[in-house]
């Protein structure tokens, strides 16, 4: 597994980097093609608690687990059990759901207006938008830990978004 590990506001030592090899290497297991799969962790720092963010773009889905810790050593270990327990949660979920081909959907940001001065954009994100079924969203946004996810739907080819709702059920905000 090719892995990106980098610090925000903190450099990432030598032995930081080797305990998260060292635990990121569980997961191979489950992994086929371990060697072509790339691995981002990003390790922040928030006044006392450290922060791991883990992310495995794999085929058609993506792995990711974010952890909180006063100890960066307890928050890796506890991201990487959460991988593991996706993963082994959703195998047989995983296992039955064939691979699609991935069609490349340029989404572009809507332009905001700006309707006062005290809006601003915090963080902007480009994702992207695969062919999937609303079970494979659900899915992959559970996958993730959001409370959202977009997806292109695979009947109509347009644009969709599933989204957990308050009730514990979920919906789907489909475009015209």
């Amino acid at each position: 597994m090719f892995m990106i590990i980098r610090g925000d506001k903190l450099s990432v030592t030598e032995s930081m980097k080797s305990y998260i090899d060292e635990k990121l290497g569980r997961l191979e297991k489950y992994l086929e093609n371990a060697s072509d799969v790339r691995c981002t962790v990003l390790v922040k720092v928030r006044g006392k608690e450290q922060i791991v963010e883990i992310t495995i773009p794999l085929k058609s889905i993506i792995l990711r687990s974010e952890e909180k810790q006063e100890d960066f050593y307890k928050a890796v270990d506890k991201a990487v059990d959460v991988l593991e327990r996706q993963i082994r949660k959703n195998k047989t979920k995983l296992m039955a759901k064939q691979a699609k081909t991935i069609v490349d959907f340029d989404f572009n940001a809507i332009e905001e207006e700006k309707a006062e001065e005290t809006l601003e954009v915090i963080k902007r994100k480009k994702v992207e938008v695969k062919p999937m079924s609303e079970e494979e969203a659900i899915l992959q946004m559970e996958l993730i830990g959001h409370q959202f996810y977009m997806y292109k739907d695979s009947e109509t080819l347009s644009p969709a978004v599933v989204y957990k709702r308050k009730d514990g059920g979920y919906g789907v905000i489909e475009s015209e």
